[in-house]
């Protein structure tokens, strides 16, 4: 006998209004563009279908159908215990982004390959590029430290025909560089993004998946598995994301005319303060927080440019009025 079940809004309003995910997952459309998927769909306890998010293999196959469907993507896998990310939140972080490019070029998205984005730490997956690309027609360049990682992305690239010639990756030899090496000389960028490392040791990223997975489950015990994959580059460092995200904003300076803005997500809410203090510090000329939710998750994207809006304006109309 099914359980009594929750009234669930036909509409996730929480998402951005150009989310393709606003809508419940539905699971017969998604196993015809992908019927790998079919093996973990499920009907749950109160008569739903559903996966089992807690297995990371069923995480996989709906990312899988979520790219091929929504997205074009034919091909797409990323090796064992690397990052599998929730695709419904990272999609907002483009559309947030798309909005913030338009503010002060009345409202309009600026869109096409001539639209330059940095994606650092770009991560096994590909998943920024892929979809700012398919949205928007943004071209791509993705950095990142990890050379499996790399190479996973450029398999992605090459294994679909619709991704090549719209994003270039480059190996960023330093992890204590996050922009030199990676933008090369006279080269300039419209945006970067970032999904940092957010916690600052192993030991405080098994504990907060650990504490995670008990909310949801909590007959839980024992050593978490991490549903959504992710190793040590890309879960945690020294400092975690507070530090992480002082030294691109200290190293952002030395890159000042080279991007109109930065920005990065901000999973911690306490680390607003400090990020706000390394941006005074560094002289910015404008801040931008732009908040997200996502179910009972809440994270923000912090921005941030060092143009005065004369020199914002005058990159606007030799750069983007070309491309509306």
């Amino acid at each position: 006998m099914n359980k009594i079940k929750k009234e669930h809004p036909k509409e996730k309003t929480k998402l951005h209004p150009r989310s393709k995910h606003r809508e419940r997952y539905d699971f017969k459309l998604l196993i015809e563009s992908s019927p790998e998927l079919a093996h973990y769909v499920k009907v749950n306890e109160y008569g739903d279908e559903s996966i089992d998010f807690f297995n990371p293999d069923a995480v996989k196959a709906l990312n899988t159908a979520l790219l091929k469907h929504f997205y074009g993507i034919e091909h797409w896998d990323i090796p064992a215990d690397y990052l599998c990310p929730p695709i419904p939140g990272r999609a907002d972080y483009i559309h947030n982004v798309a909005d913030l490019l338009g503010t002060r070029n009345n409202r309009n998205i600026p869109t096409g390959n001539k639209i330059k984005v940095l994606d650092i730490g770009t991560g096994a997956n590909l998943i920024y590029p892929i979809l700012g690309s398919k949205e928007y027609g943004w071209s791509f360049t993705g950095s990142e430290t990890d050379p499996v990682a790399l190479a996973s992305a450029n398999k992605i690239i090459e294994s679909n025909p619709s991704l090549k010639g719209k994003i270039e990756l480059r190996l960023q030899k330093s992890d204590k560089d996050i922009f030199h090496g990676v933008i090369k000389k006279n080269e300039i960028f419209d945006l970067t993004i970032c999904n940092p490392p957010f916690h600052a040791s192993l030991e405080e990223a098994q504990s907060g998946t650990l504490r995670k997975l008990k909310n949801l489950k909590p007959n839980i015990a024992g050593k978490p598995v991490l549903n959504f994959g992710g190793n040590q580059n890309e879960l945690w460092c020294r400092g975690g994301e507070k530090r992480f995200v002082g030294v691109m904003i200290r190293q952002s300076q030395q890159f000042a005319n080279s991007c109109f803005w930065f920005s990065t997500l901000i999973a911690k809410e306490a680390n607003l303060d400090s990020i706000y203090d390394a941006l005074e510090r560094a002289k910015v000329m404008y801040v931008k927080t732009i908040h997200m939710g996502q179910g009972n998750k809440k994270s923000r994207i912090v921005a941030w440019t060092f143009l005065t809006k004369e020199k914002q304006q005058a990159w606007i109309d030799e750069r983007w009025n070309e491309t509306q």
